[in-house]
């Protein structure tokens, strides 16, 4: 799919979808096939490299630059519900950007709620012929998106941990592994999100223009915060998983001890009774008319003897 868009000459603040390709539009390709994208290589005179570049799943943030064409990769955060596991899984994925001197183009594999909040015109003074300018809000929207799971991925573990409060079930280890993973896309993906920027500041593969410094430091500043925030809730994870292993294999523990001093009190009529049931001569209390219920009642004594001091031990 192919939509194209232009800032109103008349009107700055509004956004129109226009059906020819004209100087200072963007174009958007989602899930685009092999001929749309051959149609836009060819009429804006991009290489076809850096378009299906931005179309593998695999490929990593990186920045390049070839003749009048600036491509930028970079990959953004989603969300999405295992049906299997019933966990919500964090994933990122690429997205890229080709800067020309008349065009820019935006390529995706699917459709992402990034490219809403442009079509939408919820980004202040966004502006389709301002190429440098878009770049740059293009990443702070980006890290506003991993700045908000982040947060998501918070409130997440702290139900996960109430919940292995309760209940110590396998479901909610599961999920906290499945946060854990997502934290490391999203440190990889930060990392390279914030490596990008470094060398856009540079002005070789765009031009850098004085009015949008605010707006380069600010996204600075917002990669910056999402990487402190990944690394701090990643150690949290990391220690939570820690502590819980010990807790469980704690309660393992208890729970053993337990069992043993139950087995132990069982068994020990059952070894008394296991004697008398021999017919064994010579046995104490054998040929007493009352014997039977006075092993009956010395066993209780020393069961309930064991136990309490097992009790007092904390055994039980």
């Amino acid at each position: 799919m192919i939509d194209i868009y232009l800032t109103d000459i008349d009107d700055q603040n509004k956004l129109k979808q226009i059906d020819e390709f004209q100087k200072g539009s963007w174009i958007h390709l989602e899930a685009p096939t092999h001929e749309e994208i051959e149609r836009i290589s060819r009429k804006l005179a991009i290489p076809l490299d850096f378009l299906k570049d931005a179309l593998d799943e695999e490929e990593v943030s990186r920045i390049d630059r070839e003749d009048d064409a600036t491509l930028i990769i970079v990959d953004y955060p989603y969300v999405e519900y295992d049906e299997r596991d019933k966990i919500h899984v964090y994933q990122t994925r690429p997205i890229g950007m080709v800067i020309t001197s008349d065009y820019v183009v935006t390529v995706c594999g699917e459709h992402t709620p990034i490219i809403d909040f442009f079509t939408s015109k919820r980004v202040r003074e966004f502006y389709t012929y301002k190429h440098t300018r878009f770049a740059l809000q293009f990443l702070s929207v980006i890290s506003s998106f991993y700045i908000r799971y982040l947060m998501q991925i918070d409130r997440l573990t702290i139900e996960i941990e109430e919940q292995l409060r309760a209940s110590m079930r396998n479901k909610e280890i599961y999920r906290l592994m499945a946060l854990e993973k997502s934290l490391v896309y999203f440190a990889t993906s930060l990392r390279s999100g914030q490596m990008i920027l470094r060398k856009l500041t540079s002005g070789y593969y765009v031009k850098m223009y004085s009015e949008d410094q605010d707006l380069l430091d600010d996204v600075i500043i917002e990669i910056a915060q999402a990487i402190e925030m990944t690394e701090v809730y990643s150690n949290i994870l990391s220690s939570m998983m820690d502590a819980f292993g010990s807790i469980i294999s704690n309660n393992l523990n208890v729970v053993m001890k337990k069992l043993t001093s139950i087995t132990i009190l069982i068994s020990l009529p059952t070894l008394i009774t296991g004697f008398y049931g021999m017919n064994i001569n010579g046995l104490p209390l054998a040929t007493h008319d009352a014997g039977t219920l006075i092993v009956f009642i010395g066993m209780a004594i020393l069961v309930i003897v064991l136990a309490i001091i097992f009790r007092r031990g904390n055994l039980l």
